[in-house]
């Protein structure tokens, strides 16, 4: 099982609306690439503004739902939400 994680860098002066996140942008990612699971992260203190966490079956499974004709939407709909470029981390989950 493996994790993908989209981190929002907080910097001054960047923008991320968390409603529209959570409503719109999330739901267009999962409907694009399927995940097993995906918690969202309204980050309170941190050097992150957001976050979102994903877990798929294995790597493979995630670099084929990459490949999906709507990732382009998700890629072009960041714009819509917030001005950060997000960062991505791919992890093996190996507890829990």
């Amino acid at each position: 099982m493996i994790r993908v994680s989209v981190l929002y860098p907080s910097a001054e002066g960047s923008t991320f609306n968390h409603d529209y996140y959570r409503t719109t942008h999330v739901p267009l990612v999962a409907k694009a690439w399927s995940p097993v699971g995906t918690q969202i992260d309204k980050v309170i203190n941190g050097p992150y503004e957001a976050a979102v966490h994903m877990t798929f079956d294995s790597l493979e499974v995630f670099q084929s739902a990459m490949a999906s004709p709507l990732t382009g939407d998700v890629m072009a709909d960041v714009a819509n939400y917030t001005n950060i470029t997000p960062v991505m981390q791919i992890s093996e989950i190996i507890e829990g």
